[in-house]
């Protein structure tokens, strides 16, 4: 979603130069988007201080001498690095009690940008917009190359349609489709004469695997066998994918892929796919969303009363549009 800003920035001045501060496991990602002449690593563990950490990393980038910061967290130590940087104008909102810290301070209205995306992209503005802004696409850089590499690291077949299911969740169970449901896709799809690649992290393993069982084998697992680039790539060669709401769902998304994107706990109006290619699957319950890791009611509703026959029947929709 980060990168609609990039595109917007670019977009008001062309010949401007974006560096991108990230953590290490989304700089090769990063790294696929046009936009970004650089991906800056900041090493430091998920939800830590890092106070000297932040402190020298702001120190060291000195000598970049950038115009500008636009902060996306709304953490106070993610303002520490740009205002220990001298970066003269650094916008972001309020967030944490930023005062002093940022100097270009928006108000975030959350009646008029209910979407994280255009919560980011606002910031490309030089004033804090009244309307809504206008969200460019994303769209993620594919190398031929490596996909010519990955064809022959894994022995992919060319001869057949391909169908991506990216079942990890990581933030928790109340986001993840029940395994006999993506099984079932699995299995007609496989009937259909497609392959079934399973895609997601090493956490998503035991997930993966049990899907594959229960779809008699015939799937293809690569969960926890490929880093975020190769992932990128082996979507980039789908016709089709079926995905929880996660990062891979906005990967797809990005690649413009035919995607069915299935919401649980979360907030398909808040952070949907930015792509026209996909088709999000919301009950909208009374009880969600409700944006609980594990169900508080205790029945996950919202998600096994999903059926795998109305996913089948958004695919067949998406494939002839």
């Amino acid at each position: 979603m980060a990168q609609s800003l990039f595109i917007s920035l670019k977009q008001q001045n062309p010949g401007c130069q974006i560096d991108v501060l990230a953590p290490p496991w989304t700089l090769a990602l990063v790294q696929r988007m046009p936009e970004v002449s650089q991906a800056i690593e900041i090493s430091l563990e998920r939800g830590k201080l890092g106070l000297m950490a932040r402190i020298n990393l702001g120190k060291s980038l000195r000598s970049k001498q950038y115009d500008q910061a636009i902060l996306l967290p709304n953490t106070w130590k993610s303002a520490l690095t740009p205002f220990f940087a001298s970066i003269p104008l650094r916008t972001a909102y309020v967030g944490e009690f930023r005062w002093g810290l940022l100097n270009d301070v928006r108000h975030l209205d959350k009646t008029v940008l209910t979407k994280t995306v255009q919560r980011f992209v606002a910031l490309a503005s030089k004033i804090q917009p009244a309307i809504i802004p206008c969200c460019p696409v994303p769209h993620l850089h594919v190398s031929r190359e490596n996909q010519q590499q990955l064809q022959t690291k894994f022995q992919l077949q060319a001869d057949k349609k391909i169908i991506a299911l990216c079942a990890g969740a990581e933030y928790g169970e109340a986001k993840r489709w029940p395994v006999a449901h993506f099984a079932e896709i699995a299995r007609m799809k496989i009937n259909e004469g497609w392959q079934v690649w399973l895609l997601g992290s090493p956490k998503d393993a035991a997930v993966t695997a049990e899907i594959n069982r229960l779809s008699g084998g015939g799937c293809r697992d690569f969960c926890g066998q490929t880093n975020i680039v190769e992932a990128v790539d082996l979507l980039s060669l789908a016709d089709a994918v079926v995905s929880n709401d996660s990062g891979l769902m906005h990967v797809a998304a990005a690649l413009g892929k035919d995607l069915v994107a299935i919401y649980g706990s979360s907030d398909p109006h808040f952070t949907p796919p930015l792509n026209s290619n996909a088709k999000i699957i919301h009950l909208d319950l009374e009880c969600s969303p409700c944006f609980k890791r594990e169900c508080p009611l205790g029945h996950t509703r919202c998600l096994t009363e999903i059926k795998p026959q109305q996913i089948m029947i958004e695919l067949n929709h998406l494939s002839r549009s």
